[in-house]
Formats: C-alpha cells, sequence, structure tokens
C-alpha cells in the first residue's frame, strides 16, 4: 500500500511525499520511521514535542536521523503549554467527571498544533501518529489537526499494523533500527508538566487496589512527613503568580508545586472514566500540582464570585471539559467559553493558603483586596452591621410564589 506521488523536482525526478511524524523515541515511533518508509513509500520527518515529560535517556533528534527520517526536532513548547493550555483549564477547574485534571487531553491540541506548523513549513502531506484505535488520543490528534487543515491526511500505523512490542522489536532487529528497549512495564504511562496517567496490568481490574509500583511522582501518603506543611499561593486574575511570596514563571511553579505537594502524597487519583470511544477505563493519575492549585483556585473564586456566576459557570466549566476531553478545542465552540471564562476571572486575584498532609491539600486560608466576604454583615459578634429587621420582608417576598400557590393549589 502506497501513497506517494508522482511529483517531479526540478530536474524532472520522482519525489517522494513527506510525512510528519509525533515522534517519542519510544518504540512504536522509533520502528514507525521505517514502517511509514516502507509502507508507504514518503519520506518521515520525526518531531518531538516538550511539554514537560522526563528527558529521554540519549539524543532521540539524531537517533531518529540514524533511523531513516529525513529530518528530526525536538520543540520545547512548556512555555507555550502553560500559558495557552494550562492557565486556562485552571480557570475553568477543570476535572473531567469531576475527577480527573485533563493532565494528557490538554497537552493533545498544542501537540497537533505543533504538527501542523511543521507540516504546512516542510510542505507535507502527511502526520502521522502513535495512537491505538481504542484511545482517545487517536480522536483528539486526527480531529485536532484537519480541524486547522481539512487538506492534512492522517497515518495512524498502531491502528493500521496490529502488532506485539515483541513483534516490533523483532522487526527492529530485522531491519537495523536502532532502539532503545526499557525494562519491560506491564502499565502503560503518559507524562506532562501538569501530570502523568497510568493503564494496563493489574489496574484493569478495578476491583484491585493499585499497587506500589503504579505510583512514581508522589510518596505513599502513609510515609509522608508527620507534620503538615502549609504553602501560599498568589492568584492574579485566576493565574497563580507566586509561591510561598516567591513570583515566578508559571512551568517553575508548577515544577516546584509538584515536588512540593508531591512529597506528602497529595495529587493521586484512582478513577474509572469513561472514555470518548465508549469504553469505561481504570486509570491512575498523579497530579500534585495541579489538584493543589485547582482547589486553591476554586476557594478564591467562592470569595471573589458572585453565587449566581460561581453556579452559572459550574455548567461551563463541565462542557469546557467535555470539550477538551473529547479533542474539540480547535472547534467553533471552545473559543466563546474561554471568553466566558475569562471574564469571571477579572477579580480573582489574591492569596490562598493551602495545608499539606497526608495526601490532602486542605485549603484553610484565603484572602483578596476584592473579596466579598463581610466579616460586618458575617458576624455574630460585636461589630454585626446586618439590618436584622430586613429578613421578614425578605423572607416575606422570596415566599411568596410558595405561599400563593400553596392557597391556589390546596383548594384542590
Amino acid at each position: 500500500m502506497t501513497c506517494c506521488s508522482d511529483n517531479k523536482d526540478k530536474n524532472g525526478k520522482g519525489t517522494r511525499d513527506k510525512v510528519v511524524l509525533a515522534y517519542s523515541g519510544g518504540l512504536d515511533t522509533s520502528v514507525a520511521i521505517h514502517w511509514l518508509q516502507e509502507t508507504y513509500d514518503v519520506d518521515v520527518i520525526a518531531i518531538a514535542i516538550n511539554v514537560g515529560q522526563p528527558p529521554s535517556n540519549d539524543d532521540i533528534v539524531t537517533r531518529a536521523l540514524r533511523n531513516g527520517a529525513i529530518k528530526s526536532d525536538f520543540i520545547n513548547a512548556t512555555e507555550e503549554f502553560v500559558s495557552d493550555y494550562v492557565w486556562p483549564s485552571l480557570k475553568a477547574n477543570a476535572l473531567y467527571q469531576n475527577v480527573y485534571p485533563l493532565s494528557t487531553a490538554i497537552a493533545r491540541p498544542l501537540i497537533a498544533k505543533k504538527l501542523v506548523e511543521v507540516a504546512k513549513a516542510e510542505g507535507a502531506k502527511y502526520i502521522a501518529h502513535g495512537c491505538t484505535a481504542k484511545g482517545n488520543d487517536q480522536v483528539r490528534f486526527d480531529v485536532g489537526i484537519v480541524s486547522q487543515d481539512p487538506n492534512l491526511k492522517i497515518i495512524a500505523p498502531m491502528r493500521e499494523w496490529v502488532t506485539t512490542r515483541e513483534k516490533e522489536i523483532e522487526y527492529a532487529k530485522e531491519h537495523g533500527i536502532e532502539i532503545i528497549v526499557k525494562k519491560e512495564s506491564p502499565y502503560s504511562r503518559d507524562e506532562n508538566l501538569w501530570g502523568s496517567s497510568c493503564e494496563c496490568g493489574i489496574l484493569e481490574d478495578p476491583w484491585a487496589e493499585p499497587p506500589a509500583d503504579v505510583w512514581e511522582n508522589t510518596v505513599d501518603p502513609e510515609k509522608a512527613p508527620n507534620e503538615p506543611e502549609y504553602i501560599e499561593i498568589e492568584f492574579e486574575q485566576g493565574i497563580p503568580v507566586a509561591l510561598n511570596g516567591e513570583r515566578m514563571d508559571g512551568v517553575q511553579l508548577i515544577e516546584k508545586l509538584d515536588r512540593v505537594a508531591g512529597a506528602h502524597g497529595v495529587g493521586r487519583i484512582d478513577h474509572v472514566e469513561d472514555r470518548l470511544m465508549g469504553i469505561k477505563s481504570r486509570e491512575t493519575y498523579e497530579c500534585p500540582a495541579a489538584v493543589t492549585l485547582i482547589k486553591a483556585h476554586q476557594a478564591l473564586e467562592g470569595m471573589t464570585l458572585p453565587r449566581d456566576t460561581i453556579e452559572y459557570k459550574r455548567g461551563i466549566e463541565q462542557k469546557y471539559c467535555q470539550l477538551v476531553y473529547d479533542g474539540l478545542w480547535f472547534g467553533g465552540l471552545m473559543e466563546p467559553l474561554q471568553a466566558f471564562i475569562d471574564k469571571t476571572q477579572e477579580f480573582v486575584s489574591g492569596t490562598v493558603r493551602v495545608k499539606l498532609y497526608k495526601g490532602s491539600a486542605t485549603v484553610v486560608g484565603r484572602k483578596s483586596p476584592y473579596s466579598m466576604y463581610d466579616e460586618g454583615l458575617s458576624t455574630y459578634a460585636e461589630g454585626d452591621v446586618f439590618d436584622h429587621k430586613s429578613a421578614t420582608g425578605f423572607i416575606y417576598v422570596w415566599g411568596l410564589p410558595g405561599r400563593t400557590a400553596a392557597k391556589s393549589h390546596g383548594k384542590k
């Protein structure tokens, strides 16, 4: 099966079409370089995109070139990831099914965007990725790519070439493909700056407690420090700007908070979620910074936003989560939803104090120059300024529809 064209260079010789491969340096995408050339007769451009995943123990760019890619690059997109994707999701308190901070899902539109940019710059007709036929990511990549450029075509080797790890390793040996075979793990992992995910192995039994080796980035809460740690997070218009009084950029803040909260066992999630493909999947997540920041942000909103705004925004947040999870970042609804959310953050500024202890992140204090909390109205002690007599008239008017209905309907 081939997709090569009859393109000609200036000398009249045939040239092959190009495919941009979303490349990680792992087994699947390493063998995909040769598989794409062999199966589709194309030139491969291998692009790795850094969104905060752990670094490889070798130079994956040069390895891609040694394995046959005509070009390879490693694009550092961590700052863009935080400013244009993570912080907007934080403003939305994005928790899919009220549990999962969308750590994997929120990175996919950025990766798709970068792949499309490279494809346009290189004149490539195709984009390839290593997603399988059961996962959500294939939808996020495919839909994200064609929503930006409908003329691009998608190749998904792992959907077409249904194989096993052992067969891939044998394929690499047969074709002289340089791979780094890591110690085989029963789990499938994905990691970026906003969190990590883990599935497969014993986790496929939803009754089984996740074993210790599932968790890589958080301390077992039972072994966490016996003394709590208090931290202060400062926000400006919904965006964290300082940790414990020290201003820092978004990448630094998330990295530091991951270490601090993770050391107390914060951010472990065990969740059976509904995949876009219609399958229920049991996954574990480790998101220390995400969990802590979302709790702090919600607490600050509770102090600075009116009740009706908070309640209406909760519905918007759920729709926002669904769009991100379902790969519809580039659809027509995301932009107006984000505009609404951004407007609600105008006065979400202040400082939140959080207690980290044995796996929990508990908000224990908050303050804001835009606080709607008025101690004079709230107190039952000296200094009470609330007009108690006004309550009677308010209750009469508030209860009037019910009073009227009782008189009218009670006759029946």
